[in-house]
């Protein structure tokens, strides 16, 4: 992997990992990114959707993302961070709590 990048290629790079990331809970899971105009060359929202369900937004500064793509223990914190946030949205979908180990 490598730091760095235009917005566009940031956006690609962080809905391909958000998405990996999410359906390896489970394989249903969708990311939508938001990099609408209002966002273009600063930030990106992106939000988990499993079946009708979609999760908070999830905000990330697209310098943050271009800069920290290619480190190994931002990256490993971000797949945490989006696992969880897929169990417990599966969790809320379910209506039960999940006491899985990630």
């Amino acid at each position: 992997m490598f730091s760095g990048g235009t917005y566009p290629e940031v956006a690609r790079w962080l809905w391909n990992f958000l998405t990996a990331h999410a359906k390896r809970v489970d394989p249903r899971f969708e990311v939508e990114l938001d990099a609408d105009d209002e966002r273009e060359g600063k930030s990106y929202g992106a939000r988990l959707r499993f079946l009708h369900h979609l999760g908070p937004t999830m905000e990330f500064e697209f310098r943050d993302v271009a800069d920290n793509r290619g480190s190994l223990a931002w990256c490993s914190a971000l797949a945490e961070r989006t696992k969880r946030s897929a169990l417990e949205l599966m969790s809320a979908h379910r209506g039960t709590a999940d006491v899985r180990k990630l």
